[in-house]
């Protein structure tokens, strides 16, 4: 999930959400959470927007572990990200809050093998969900996308 709408860092530059940003980001894990999804860890790049969106995801969607980890940030690395998050066979369900480009570039990972594939375009507070490919082992394929607008 891409961070939701943030204030401008002209106006605060610690980014905090703004009201809209944080209400999407409700209306996304509610439609989740209202839909059966669960999930068992989030982690988050430690900036103030992410950490505000992973909060307000971990409840609805009944998730009791959130942690800040490294190399999440905006022009991290997507292949040191897939190493430290998925060391070998994904165990358990994992959300990854973070921010662009980043987030682009690790789901074009996982499900090509090549970060700049381009194969998703992510926005904020829209909420992706990848599972492992089956038929391509050690990637993952898109199940579906829950944006804002759907979520209501």
């Amino acid at each position: 999930m891409q961070h939701g709408e943030a204030t401008a860092a002209e106006v605060d530059p610690e980014r905090p959400l703004t009201q809209q940003g944080a209400a999407h980001v409700r209306a996304v894990a509610a439609h989740a959470a209202a839909a059966g999804v669960r999930v068992e860890r989030i982690v988050h790049s430690g900036k103030l927007r992410a950490e505000q969106t992973a909060s307000l995801l971990a409840e609805p969607l009944h998730c009791l572990r959130v942690d800040a980890v490294v190399g999440l940030k905006p022009g991290d690395s997507a292949e040191a990200a897939r190493k430290a998050l998925l060391p070998g066979s994904a165990s358990g369900s994992l959300a990854v809050v973070g921010h662009l480009p980043f987030l682009d570039r690790f789901a074009s990972l996982l499900v090509t093998g090549d970060a700049d594939a381009g194969v998703l375009a992510f926005r904020n507070a829209a909420l992706v969900k990848l599972v492992p490919s089956e038929a391509r082992p050690g990637r993952f394929r898109i199940a579906w996308v829950l944006p804002p607008e759907l979520a209501g």
